[in-house]
C-alpha cells in the first residue's frame, strides 16, 4: 500500500493475513472502513473549506470547485442507479455482493465505525494545532482548525502514495498558513513530524510483523 496511488494496494495486503475464505469480507470491511474515514474528512472539510474560503481570498476559485464538487456527486448518483441494474462484475465480486454485505451489517456498527473515524480526525487534527503551539504559533483555534481540516480536505481529493503525502500536505500546508500569516519553515517542520510520528515510526514497528509472518497451511477454526 506505501506505493499505490491512496493505498490502494492496502485492500489486498490486509487481505493476505487471513485465509482464503475470509479475504473478500476482509476487502469489504476495509472499504467500508476507508468510506467513513472519507466521509468524516469531507465532512469536516467541507464546513473548514466554505468558513475558510469566506475569510480568506483563496486563489483556488472555490465557487469552480464547488460546482466541480456538485458535478462529480451527480455523476456518482446517476453511475450508481445505472450500475444498480447491471450484473457487473470484478473478480467475482458484483455491486449486489457489496450491497447485501453492506445491509448485513448492524446500524450499531456502522455508527461506532463513524465515531471510530471522527475520533481519529479529531486525533490527527488536534495534534496538528498541538504542534502549531509548540513552535509558538500565535493563532486562534477556530482559524487554525479552518486551515487545518481546510487543508486534510484538499489533499485527500489529490491522488498520491503514501511515502510523497508529506509532499502533498506540505504545499498545501504551506499556502493556506501563508495567509494567516504563519513562517513556511515552520509548517514544513510540522507537517514532516506529523509524518514521521504517524507514518514512518509505525511503519518501521510493523515492518518487523510483516517480514515476520507466515500464513498458517491450516483453516483455523472461526
Amino acid at each position: 500500500s506505501l506505493f499505490t496511488p491512496n493505498r490502494i494496494g492496502d485492500y489486498g495486503a490486509k487481505a493476505i493475513y487471513f485465509q482464503k475464505s475470509l479475504r473478500k469480507k476482509i476487502m469489504f470491511l476495509n472499504l467500508m472502513g476507508n468510506m467513513m474515514q472519507m466521509t468524516t474528512t469531507l465532512i469536516f472539510g467541507s464546513i473548514g473549506f466554505l468558513f475558510f474560503a469566506l475569510h480568506f481570498s483563496l486563489e483556488l476559485e472555490a465557487v469552480k470547485i464547488s460546482i466541480s464538487m456538485i458535478a462529480f456527486v451527480l455523476i456518482l448518483i446517476v453511475a450508481f442507479f445505472v450500475l444498480k441494474e447491471i450484473q457487473f462484475k470484478v473478480k467475482g465480486i458484483s455491486l449486489n455482493n457489496i450491497r447485501t454485505f453492506v445491509r448485513a451489517i448492524s446500524l450499531q456498527i456502522k455508527v461506532k465505525v463513524f465515531l471510530y473515524s471522527t475520533i481519529r480526525y479529531l486525533i490527527f487534527s488536534y495534534q496538528f494545532y498541538f504542534l502549531l503551539m509548540i513552535f509558538d504559533v500565535n493563532i486562534d483555534y477556530v482559524t487554525a482548525m479552518m486551515a487545518i481540516t481546510t487543508m486534510y480536505f484538499l489533499s485527500s481529493i489529490l491522488p498520491t502514495i503514501v511515502i510523497l503525502d508529506v509532499l502533498i500536505k506540505g504545499s498545501v500546508a504551506v499556502y493556506l498558513f501563508s495567509m494567516l500569516g504563519v513562517n513556511d519553515l515552520t509548517i514544513l517542520c510540522i507537517v514532516t513530524l506529523m509524518w514521521l510520528l504517524n507514518f514512518v515510526i509505525p511503519s518501521v514497528i510493523g515492518s518487523y510483523y510483516v517480514l515476520n509472518f507466515r500464513l498458517p497451511k491450516v483453516n483455523a477454526p472461526i
